[in-house]
């Protein structure tokens, strides 16, 4: 089954409306009743800055990456684009092609 994989890139330490913007997409995700999504927490990476955010014992105040994905057909995931944009305005936000081969949700 053709599908689509949503890729949004923040930083742990981005918020929106007072929570983690991680956390806040998440709930919005499921709201939308996006299929399935996950966050994960990155142990380095840089981004528009050309700053490297790193897990270091050196480095006290880190922002590392959190990424969140998820996955469903593609119209659902392009019909959340706009609120997704109003969320996020600045945040990097990817689209990409995926099959699926196997899962629950999707037989």
């Amino acid at each position: 089954m053709k599908a689509a994989l949503l890729m949004i890139y923040l930083g742990e330490n981005d918020k929106y409306k007072g929570k983690s913007a991680h956390h806040a997409v998440i709930e919005f995700l499921m709201d939308a009743g996006i299929a399935g999504a996950t966050a994960q927490h990155c142990i380095e990476g840089y981004g528009i800055h050309d700053q490297i955010h790193t897990v270091s014992v050196l480095r006290l105040g880190t922002e590392l990456p959190v990424i969140v994905q998820a996955v469903d057909k593609e119209e659902k995931i392009r019909d959340i684009i706009p609120s997704l944009k109003k969320m996020l305005p600045t945040e990097l936000i990817t689209i990409q092609e995926v099959e699926i081969v196997s899962g629950e949700r999707f037989k």
